[in-house]
């Protein structure tokens, strides 16, 4: 498996560039005078991004991870040293009362439409906000899922941190990776996927907006929900079992595992004529490869690997 080491990636980073910078931050444009020094990430992926830029030193904390996930050894590693603010998304109270001045986070990502913390709430107090861009689907119109959109963001984190050098090497290799992991993808005739997040009255799925669909497209399939025009929404069993998918893709995480959301769907009889399920065809991606980050490459390969094994 390609993936490049979050350990061996953490540096000493140093303000290069020139300040202020100007980023768009889904409808804003978000002005920094310098480098932000008491930042906050909320969620794993948007962590992970901090982390593989190196900017450890430049965070007094996290929020998010523990009451949804199981840090890796990396992950782990790489927040030896902080502490986790808030075990699901923060109260306002909590981010406030830290005293950053910044907040890495997005739209059901550690905040809410219309609620507590966003960033007109965090204004007042100083904290900046960055949103992470597959989420401003909840709140604007926005083009369809790509791999550019997680390469922008990282690209937007660097100017903002002022190791825009760095971010731009991550880039280059990104796409280097994901060109040599894509090149023998057989795009003729790309098979049916079914993002299966969670739920079992409704499922929980991934829409034109959400990441997953990308990484499926780049791996040489289709998400059969690719039409529904959100990020991430509950959707009825009824639309999957007429779509009929040829595989489907489990993202795990949660109290629920993916083996347990695989004897889910063999068990129910619902279920038994999709031709995923009816041929066993279940490809897991861990939540960290399915949301926008450093890890859409792993993810990638191995969703290539397979669909590759189920030999289309």
């Amino acid at each position: 498996m390609i993936r490049l080491s979050i350990a061996a990636l953490l540096f000493s980073a140093t303000v290069a560039a020139a300040f202020p910078v100007t980023v768009q931050s889904c409808d804003r444009d978000v002005t920094f005078d310098a480098a932000p020094e008491r930042a906050i990430s909320n969620d794993v992926n948007l962590t992970e991004m901090m982390l593989t830029l190196g900017l450890h030193d430049r965070m007094i904390g996290y929020t998010g991870i523990s009451g949804w996930e199981t840090l890796d050894t990396e992950m782990r590693d790489g927040l030896a040293e902080l502490p986790e603010l808030s075990e699901r998304y923060p109260s306002k109270e909590v981010l406030v009362g830290a005293e950053p001045d910044f907040f890495f986070a997005g739209w059901n990502y550690g905040m809410r439409v219309g609620g507590e913390v966003t960033p007109d709430t965090l204004a007042p107090f100083g904290i900046a906000v960055y949103e992470l861009s597959e989420s401003c689907a909840h709140i604007m119109s926005v083009p369809e899922a790509s791999m550019e959109t997680m390469y922008q963001d990282i690209l937007n984190l660097g100017m903002i941190f002022g190791v825009s050098d760095r971010a731009e090497m991550l880039i280059e290799g990104y796409r280097a990776q994901l060109a040599e992991v894509t090149a023998g993808v057989d795009r003729a005739n790309p098979l049916r996927i079914f993002i299966y997040d969670s739920g079992e009255d409704a499922p929980f799925t991934a829409g034109r907006y959400a990441m997953p669909t990308a990484l499926i497209e780049a791996a040489g399939g289709v998400n059969i929900m690719a039409d529904m025009e959100k990020s991430w929404a509950v959707v009825g069993w009824e639309v999957i079992v007429e779509r009929n998918p040829e595989v489907i893709v489990i993202v795990n995480y949660g109290d629920v595992t993916s083996e347990q959301k695989i004897a889910f769907m063999r068990e129910n009889e619902a279920f038994a004529g999709i031709d995923a399920v009816r041929n066993n065809r279940f490809v897991v991606l861990e939540y960290v490869e399915a949301t926008p980050g450093p890890r859409n490459i792993a993810a990638v390969e191995t969703l290539v690997a397979g669909f590759a094994d189920i030999g289309g």
